[in-house]
């Protein structure tokens, strides 16, 4: 078995919104081998909201404060579960890294709280450690109670594969256009990937959160494949994604006249309670508004 300690940058989201996705993903990670060391005093990478006033070098050094911190620590790969916290994250450290103009003007802020980054750290996705660095094999290793018959719809969502899952330092993952990976974590779970064309599609990310008058129909287009295909419940690798379309169905309900009440999960959930961990401990199951009977039925 790998065992390997890594540069964990849990993100904003996994205090409220996705402290399930946290959860199980630290005790899967565990059983993996992988130890995932958290970043000291990390503070939020800026998402969508901080381009809108932060300006061009506050981003800069918001994700140079968490990549100092990180490089403090040790030289492990910095690894984030969440989509905008890797965008973000990859996006200003190849950047830095790249550029010794800019790696100076990034540190010059950083000096004024006594921090410094020389652009040296990997910025890697959860998912594509899983892919390249654990594999599947160990994956199914793992797999104490697999979670047969389960018929599960892998969104991927837009972001966690765009721009950076094709490239060398992404990690040559998986595609843009039509990602497996997330049929193969299902899989690996016992599960049933069922055919989902609509696997990339957006739900409107912070849009959503707060317009979501704006894009209910773009999330109603996603649900309604899901039933198309007959799963029974739809798994995610994105934070705002998976809140997005569990959160929204009465509205999107009211608003077209709908009868959707699809649990929505993180991929990390199906894989602790596929590797016989516990339901609330492990998998938090217990967090979701829509709770997921179909997975609940067979967890421990």
């Amino acid at each position: 078995m790998t065992t390997k300690t890594m540069s964990y940058y849990p993100g904003c989201s996994s205090q409220a919104s996705a402290v399930h996705l946290d959860t199980s993903l630290r005790a899967v990670m565990g059983k993996l081998g992988i130890t995932l060391r958290d970043v000291e005093d990390w503070n939020c990478c800026g998402a969508s909201v901080g381009h809108v006033d932060g300006g061009h070098l506050g981003m800069y050094a918001l994700n140079g404060r968490n990549l100092a911190a990180a490089q403090a620590q040790g030289p492990e790969d910095f690894v984030t579960p969440c989509a905008a916290c890797y965008l973000n994250s990859h996006y200003h450290n190849e950047k830095i890294r790249g550029d010794e103009a800019l790696k100076a003007e990034v540190n010059e802020v950083l000096a004024a709280g006594g921090k410094s980054y020389d652009g040296s750290l990997h910025v890697r996705h959860s998912c594509e450690v899983l892919v390249n660095d654990i594999g599947m094999d160990a994956v199914k290793a793992q797999v104490t109670k697999p979670l047969s018959g389960l018929k599960v719809a892998g969104w991927v969502g837009c972001q966690t594969v765009r721009p950076f899952a094709k490239t060398e330092r992404g990690g040559n993952y998986d595609a843009y256009d039509d990602p497996k990976f997330l049929d193969d974590f299902i899989s690996a779970c016992g599960a049933d990937a069922v055919p989902f064309k609509g696997k990339t599609k957006c739900c409107g990310g912070s849009v959503s959160v707060m317009s979501p008058d704006k894009t209910l129909h773009l999330m109603k287009d996603i649900l309604d494949e899901v039933k198309e295909t007959g799963a029974e419940v739809v798994v995610t690798p994105c934070p705002l994604c998976q809140t997005n379309l569990e959160m929204y169905q009465p509205m999107i309900n009211e608003k077209f006249g709908t009868d959707f009440n699809f649990p929505v999960m993180f991929y990390s959930q199906l894989m602790a309670v596929a590797f016989g961990l516990d339901a609330e401990k492990d998998a938090a199951l217990h967090q979701h508004l829509i709770p997921p009977q179909p997975v609940l039925a067979r967890a421990k």
